[in-house]
């Protein structure tokens, strides 16, 4: 899979801007991870806060540091949960910790690393097991956990230790009740436990591994990285375990290409075995020199034994203790051009000297050490398309420990060797460029499906929300109904008391029409209230004229000021009812004499709060 280019066209340099940024900013190296997968979840994010081009994103999280959180959230997926892939760690529990435990002395410390822990559910899955195998005393003596992860956030929610309901959804009943204490709707992880399990921040790129751990727990980390960075991580994993330590990766990781750092334990559960660093090499050394009983060899024997180094394949030179060349062989002849004439000369007027390699300098360390001293491999043109690969080795000549005679110099023709060598490395590495393509694509795969299960679980959440608002709304329409019923309830109340007041208004329409007596009702302010129909017969002013109009204002041919005391009199506190005789004129402008009487209008309780106004013409009776 190819990476995308930056949005926009944006030059590569401005991503490493932002890469550096964050390193130095926030601590978060970014630059070992994939760089598609990484483009893909900041263009996520710059999508959301509606930034186009990486700088303006830069510029975005200078001004609002609250994004980093967010930012951070869509790189690191926390994906995790206890005991995830149930078959994987039931082979941990029934086979592997079984064997870690019974390779370890008794009373040794069991020391336990989770890397990239997120918020925790892994090695609290991890001190559960080993607590079941070991009861809860041996395990609070000899077991450390340690949970490291980069994330903050999640470090946090870890060292807390307390789990929804959904989160802790695979552990079995018996565990949950054997390890967890419930209240409030949550669930925390045993105290006396939890004492045993140390959370850290430690980036597995650039910070220093934990040490001397029995068991390496890493699930789907790999996979978000490049196979350089991988390949660095796995070097600090080895280092990390013990010679009987085990390594418990994802279903993603198989370490086809790492067989030099890890052997499979069982490649179908992903567990792995710590492969030792290799031993010093062997390497091939030809020594030669006069011993005790070398008086014994006849002439006859001393040739044999001259021929048979001279007519040895492998091209040997021995030079004295003053540099001056003693013997060459016929391989060494043929090999450096040299001949029987230049025994006797001096080493460094010979070319031989310092090529292939410089041999005075490995000469000079030999004698110092008295010891065989490694050139090792060299390559070296011996004619025209004639290229050999070498292996040189200078042996002191020190024979029953005296000081050094001379040296044996000797040039080992590996070429077959070499070329195979590299035939074999090239297709190493063919292979292991095969496997990464196909590793990256898994983990691509693996990638995209943990991204996918994390929005799946955005949805089940936001469906739950959902839920929640509908049985909302459910509630908020029962009590709109029952709100419904009460106003319908007091409707219909209003409507009988409407039609109560409409009957009484009947009632009193009929008594004043039928009065011949002008009736006039107003309030404490003498504002009128009430002018029945033999008012507007006598005054000429209908009742819609004068409702709500001040008494003493009214355009009639009645003398209001002769009647004022009078009705401020009904009006007082203490009210009193009065009659008085006054000239008026009524609507056909005849003048009359008019008899008004003033009457309180009370209360149940007796307070004053209008009068009644009666007006007759005088020759009858008010």
């Amino acid at each position: 899979m190819t990476a995308e280019g930056p949005p926009g066209g944006v030059p590569p340099d401005e991503l490493d801007s932002l890469l550096e940024y964050l390193r130095r900013n926030r601590g978060f190296d970014f630059k070992g991870y994939k760089k598609a997968s990484l483009e893909r979840r900041l263009r996520d994010r710059m999508g959301t806060v509606g930034c186009e081009t990486y700088a303006a994103y830069q510029d975005y999280l200078e001004v609002h540091p609250g994004e980093f959180t967010d930012l951070f959230n869509t790189i690191l997926i926390n994906v995790t949960g206890f005991f995830r892939d149930p078959p994987a760690w039931d082979f941990l529990r029934e086979d592997v910790i079984p064997k870690l435990l019974g390779d370890l002395p008794p009373d040794q410390p069991v020391r336990l690393w989770s890397a990239a822990c997120a918020s925790g559910e892994e090695p609290y899955s991890l001190a559960i097991l080993l607590a079941e195998a070991l009861g809860r005393e041996a395990f609070q003596d000899r077991v450390k956990i340690y949970g490291t992860d980069v994330d903050d956030d999640a470090l946090t929610t870890a060292r807390q230790a307390t789990y929804s309901p959904d989160q802790i959804e695979g552990v079995s009943e018996d565990l949950r009740g054997k390890y967890f204490a419930e209240a409030d709707g949550s669930y925390t992880f045993d105290g006396d436990l939890r004492r045993c399990v140390i959370f850290g921040r430690n980036d597995l790129v650039s910070d220093a591994p934990i040490s001397r751990v029995d068991l390496l727990v890493s699930r789907n980390a790999l996979i978000y990285f490049t196979p350089e960075t991988q390949a660095q991580i796995l070097r600090r994993f080895n280092f990390s375990l013990n010679d009987t330590g085990f390594l418990f990766l994802g279903k993603s990781e198989m370490l086809l290409t790492h067989s030099d750092l890890f052997t499979p334990y069982d490649l179908r559960w992903r567990i792995f075995r710590r492969v030792r660093g290799p031993g010093m090499r062997e390497r091939y050394a030809f020594v030669t020199g006069a011993g005790p009983g070398v008086d014994e060899f006849t002439g006859e024997r001393r040739r044999l034994r001259d021929d048979a180094s001279d007519v040895s394949p492998i091209a040997q030179l021995v030079v004295d203790g003053d540099g001056v060349v003693a013997a060459v062989n016929q391989a060494a002849q043929a090999l450096f051009g040299l001949e029987p004439g230049d025994i006797g000369r001096p080493l460094q007027d010979l070319d031989v000297s310092y090529r292939p390699v410089d041999l005075r300098s490995a000469l000079d360390k030999a004698y110092e050490t008295q010891r065989a001293v490694s050139v090792g491999r060299v390559e070296w043109l011996a004619g025209p398309d004639d290229y050999r690969t070498l292996e040189v080795e200078v042996t002191p000549i020190s024979p029953g420990g005296s000081p050094s005679l001379g040296a044996s110099i000797v040039f080992v023709d590996v070429t077959a060797h070499a070329v195979l060598d590299r035939e074999h490395a090239e297709s190493k590495r063919e292979l292991q460029t095969a496997y990464e393509e196909l590793q990256s694509t898994v983990e691509e795969l693996e990638t995209t499906n943990e991204e996918l299960q994390s929005t799946n679980e955005e949805l089940e959440t936001t469906n739950e929300e959902l839920q929640s608002t509908n049985e909302e709304l459910e509630t908020m329409n029962e009590e709109l109904k029952s709100t419904n019923d009460e106003l319908e309830v007091v409707n219909e109340d209003q409507r009988e008391r409407s039609a109560e007041l409409d009957r009484l208004n009947l009632f009193l329409e009929g008594i004043l029409g039928n009065l011949a007596l002008a009736v006039v009702v107003v309030d404490r302010n003498q504002h009128v209230q009430l002018w029945n129909d033999s008012a507007t017969e006598m005054w000429g002013l209908r009742s819609d004229e004068v409702l709500g109009n001040h008494f003493f204002g009214l355009d009639t041919g009645l003398p209001v000021d002769d009647l004022r005391e009078p009705l401020l009199r009904a009006l007082e506190p203490d009210p009193r009812e009065s009659r008085v005789i006054v000239e008026a004129v009524n609507r056909r402008g005849r003048s009359f004499r008019c008899s008004v009487r003033t009457l309180p209008l009370l209360t149940p309780n007796g307070e004053t709060y209008g009068a009644i106004v009666l007006m007759s013409d005088a020759g009858g009776r008010a």
